[in-house]
């Protein structure tokens, strides 16, 4: 059920709507174009949508919706209330519908990404990634993650620690880590702070068969023990510069740090986030909108 309504209206509607379809609730800003909640304008108008249950006859919530909108409408009739809708949302429509998209993936000069539903020729020297990312971020077909796959091999391929222990933050469906076993990283630390990612991800490994190589969590990167040669993440910019002081101290000294999720906007923005950490920048690579940012820590005199 959603509804559009005057921004001053949206609490008293998100109050009655979390209370009758026993959920919570979803607040649109019809005027976002931001990443960072300090940077979302004010709207004259939101939309609130509250979610039923597919065992639940939506026609009485929807009668009461609609006579609690009649009253609003005639204590304050200056103002404009759109009718409420509803619409069905199937599971099959998050996650089976995006199979048709997701194909065979060359990516840098070894790695294919083969759905688990697919089957292609692969070369002696190609390293075969099988991926079904379920309701996780992470097939490889995505600027953010092609560009952290082609930056993974150039730094593995000469990283003077072999084989280097590796850090990927936010792994989504843990392609990128999984990607850097086959690279030949030693050892793995994936973490999502999403625990359905994390599922996901354990799956995935078990598909590859490197359950044994990498270890999956939702530890907070605050409590993350050790340090690493190189720290993945792919992750909002603005998410990255509130973390780039912890990201610094979890790098070994010569380790190799690669950002991405970076919209080419905010790429200043990072750049200026990182800049007070000890850290050198290397370089940035670009695809359409995005770009990803490598850096290496300073070694040590």
């Amino acid at each position: 059920m959603s509804c559009d309504v005057p921004a001053e209206l949206a609490d008293v509607l998100s109050s009655f709507l979390a209370a009758l379809s026993g959920n919570g609730v979803c607040v649109e800003n019809l005027s976002v174009d931001a990443f960072s909640a300090s940077e979302i304008p004010d709207s004259p108008r939101m939309t609130i949508k509250a979610y039923l249950s597919d065992d639940t006859d939506p026609a009485p919530k929807m009668a009461e919706l609609e006579l609690y909108l009649k009253r609003l409408r005639a204590e304050r009739p200056d103002i404009h209330i759109s009718p409420p809708a509803i619409k069905s949302i199937l599971t099959e429509e998050w996650s089976s519908n995006w199979k048709s998209h997701f194909k065979p993936l060359r990516i840098g000069r070894r790695l294919v990404i083969l759905p688990t539903w697919e089957e292609v020729p692969v070369l002696p020297e190609q390293l075969l990634l099988r991926i079904d990312p379920g309701m996780a971020f992470g097939t490889g077909g995505h600027e953010t993650t092609r560009l952290c796959l082609e930056l993974l091999e150039k730094s593995i391929d000469s990283s003077d620690s072999l084989p280097p222990s590796l850090l990927d933050l936010g792994t989504g469906s843990g392609i990128l880590a999984m990607a850097a076993s086959l690279l030949g990283a030693g050892r793995i630390l994936a973490l999502d702070i999403d625990p359905d990612a994390v599922d996901v991800a354990r799956e995935n490994l078990l598909l590859n068969r490197l359950e044994d190589k990498i270890e999956c969590g939702t530890t907070p990167l605050e409590s993350v023990a050790g340090c690493f040669d190189i720290i993945l993440a792919n992750i909002l910019a603005e998410e990255l510069v509130r973390l780039a002081p912890t990201l610094s101290v979890r790098l070994n000294p010569g380790g190799v740090l690669i950002l991405s999720g970076i919209l080419a906007e905010k790429e200043r923005l990072v750049f200026d986030g990182f800049a007070p950490e000890p850290l050198q920048f290397v370089e940035t690579t670009s695809d359409g909108e995005w770009v990803a940012m490598l850096y290496k820590r300073c070694p040590k005199p």
